[in-house]
């Protein structure tokens, strides 16, 4: 079979989950702190040399390049602009730093503060996860107690009762795994933001990260690699047709 069918192939398969990323950004383009994924593409080289049967620069026709492979699917974390909704429970961070939540007895960390608050006073995401304070423990806002107050800081504060929303950053941001629900597990320890660096709004959300006219470019140009392709993987397919045929020919 042409090598040429199988380049044309994996081109078309890397392609295919570029869209695939793209098509996600799009869906969450309305979705609070949403950060976009990139499909990270990688020359490889033929599959003689893969294998371990030839070399690298060797000049042989082992040494014809191999296509191109998605190596993996990263986030940009690349902050939103923020959006004023006038909502006491609706928080951004600006600048560094990450929500805490609690999901299931696990710790995960989010951007998206459009949070509501219970019956019984407990301060929870749309999926009604717990928001977690400095010490590691739910935050709890006590409706009889009247009025409170969300400080740039990050501090809740009500009738003498004060509690630090848990504002941390991971070491590297490559130690973050979307979860899903627009939550991040950490695999490493986290660190808490320094006070001085700390600033939170109220009645603000940061929006999604996604830009649409980005992301439109973005699905035009996948879409198009994908039909040149296949229409290479068609070409090559009839051209072997003819030459077998033609070979076989009395």
């Amino acid at each position: 079979m042409p090598y040429g069918l199988y380049i044309s192939a994996e081109g078309a398969h890397a392609q295919s989950k570029r869209l695939e990323a793209v098509a996600n950004n799009l869906a969450n383009v309305d979705t609070v702190g949403f950060k976009r994924d990139l499909a990270l593409f990688q020359a490889r080289y033929a599959e003689a040399i893969e294998q371990g049967a030839g070399m690298p620069g060797n000049g042989s026709v082992d040494d014809l390049g191999g296509g191109v492979l998605v190596q993996q699917t990263q986030t940009d974390y690349s902050a939103g602009p923020l959006k004023r909704t006038m909502v006491p429970t609706d928080m951004a961070i600006e600048g560094d730093g990450f929500f805490m939540v609690q999901k299931d007895g696990e710790v995960f960390l989010t951007r998206a503060g459009d949070f509501q608050m219970t019956s019984d006073g407990q301060l929870t995401t749309q999926q009604g996860y717990p928001v977690l304070n400095d010490a590691g423990s739910p935050i709890e806002i006590e409706p009889a107690n009247g009025p409170w107050e969300l400080t740039p800081s990050g501090t809740i504060r009500q009738r003498g009762v004060v509690q630090n929303l848990a504002v941390v950053k991971p070491a590297s941001l490559g130690d973050l795994v979307k979860t899903g629900e627009n939550l991040f597990r950490p695999l490493a320890e986290t660190e808490p933001v320094a006070a001085g660096q700390r600033h939170v709004v109220s009645g603000y959300l940061e929006a999604s990260a996604v830009r649409p006219t980005t992301e439109l470019m973005e699905m035009i140009e996948a879409s198009r690699a994908v039909e040149i392709n296949l229409s290479m993987m068609q070409t090559q397919d009839q051209m072997l047709s003819a030459l077998v045929n033609r070979i076989l020919r009395p």
